[in-house]
Order: C-alpha cells, then structure tokens, then sequence
C-alpha cells in the first residue's frame, strides 16, 4: 500500500487532517471515499494508518488506526552530489536516485554542465526537482524523502561537504575500482557521490575535487551516459552497504 507525505501531520484526538495538494490528489487523481484505509508519513520518520471519516473540498479527516516509528537507521548517509543534465535526464536521475535511497542530491553547476540554469530560475528548478524526488519517495515507499538542495557551484561544494568516503568518478576505466574502496558501517557515516555532466569532468576540477579529499573511481570500461552511472553507482553501493539485493 503506498505511502503519502505530509510534512507536518495535525492530529487532534486521533483525527488526523489533510488539506492542500495531498488532499486533491486524494480526492481527484485516487477516487479516496469515506471508509478508505492508507498510510501517511510524516518528516519525523513516523506512519499514521488512518480510516477516513469525513472530506469535503477542503479538507479531509481520518481517524487514526496504527501509528508506526521508523526503523532505526543501520547504514551510512549517501549523498549525490549531480552535475545538472540536459533536458529530462536530470528529473530521470533525481527519481531513480531517490528510488535507490540516496539520503540528498545536490545539483551542481559545472564547467561543462549544458543545461546551466538562469539565476530566476534556480528556485523554480529546485522546487521541481524536490516535487520528483517526493513522488519518488512515495512510489517507493520508503520512510523519508531525500532534500534536494540549491544549485550549487562546484568549488563552493566541495569547500562545505563532509564525508567519510569521497568519490567521484571518472569516464572509462581513469579511476579505481569501487570494489577498492572501504564502505563505512556506522549509521553517522557520510558517503559523497561526485557524477559530471555529459561531458565529464575538466582536468583543473578534478585537481580541485582531489585536493578536496575526492578519490577518483571508474564503473569499468564502459561508457555510460551520465544518469546511467548516477544509477549503476548508487545500485552497486547500496548492494555493498546492505540495502539492496
């Protein structure tokens, strides 16, 4: 059964409230009646099984059935950390990222980003994005929905992000293997994902994420486009750490 978000649950005497976006789609998209049972998240980790018992135009109440708490987190953080892609590749990878249980994505601006987004429209696009990454998170059920934070500049990135493991990774086989790399086990670990554009990354940004603490890994011989290797990394990481498979 999915899973719907609301940020900030009202519950007054075990009647939960929805109102807004939620609510039309509900209503509109999902044909939810009066006597329907589903779940609801919230940002704090917790689910509220509600039985709905009343909707009008405006708002929709249920009477809450279960409340649940979310499994304790076991894993390392992992943060992507995006060139911006052209087109609808960027919406592609932020929903399968968010899909494979990335923790954040940060869209960076590169040298070679195609797609360099107009100052007006940094707000917009951010907000899209974490509109996906929402759908994404529901569809996958999954207890949080990543943040997708600000477009950000690659230098200015890599002088605030904090990691555990730094990785970022190269076309063809110019990095390591990741099967070199040694994954972190505690839960407050950070693992930082650095993916370029469709045309990769210049040498003086590699020297800069490299002086960053960046170490340079490769997914093989391959060539793949960009969103792709955002995906095969995160499947073949998260497979390492224990989330997948």
């Amino acid at each position: 059964m999915p899973v719907f978000f609301i940020a900030e649950p009202h519950i007054v005497q075990g009647a939960l409230t929805i109102t807004g976006p939620l609510l039309d789609h509900l209503r509109k998209s999902l044909r939810v009646i009066v006597g329907d049972k589903l779940w609801v998240g919230d940002d704090q980790r917790r689910r509220y099984f509600i039985q709905v018992t009343t909707m009008t135009s405006r708002e929709l109440q249920g009477h809450v059935l279960e409340e649940r708490e979310g499994p304790l987190l076991r894993h390392p953080r992992v943060i992507l950390a995006q060139a911006i892609l052209k087109g609808d590749r960027m919406d592609w990878a932020i929903q399968k990222a968010t899909e494979l249980g990335v923790t954040s994505l940060v869209p960076i601006i590169s040298e070679r980003v195609i797609a360099r987004p107009r100052l007006e429209r940094l707000g917009p696009q951010q907000e899209r994005w974490q509109r996906i990454a929402f759908e994404a998170a529901q569809q996958a059920e999954r207890w949080e929905v990543p943040e997708v934070n600000a477009p950000t500049e690659l230098p200015a990135w890599l002088r605030s992000a904090p990691g555990t493991v730094k990785l970022i990774f190269s076309e063809r086989s110019d990095g390591g293997s990741l099967d070199t790399v040694s994954w972190p086990e505690a839960a407050d670990s950070r693992i930082l994902l650095l993916i370029g554009p469709e045309g990769g990354w210049s040498p003086p940004e590699r020297e800069v994420a490299h002086a960053s603490g960046f170490t340079s890994v490769s997914l093989g011989a391959r060539i793949l486009r960009a969103e792709t290797a955002a995906v095969a990394a995160l499947a073949i990481i998260q497979s390492r750490l224990g989330e997948l498979g």
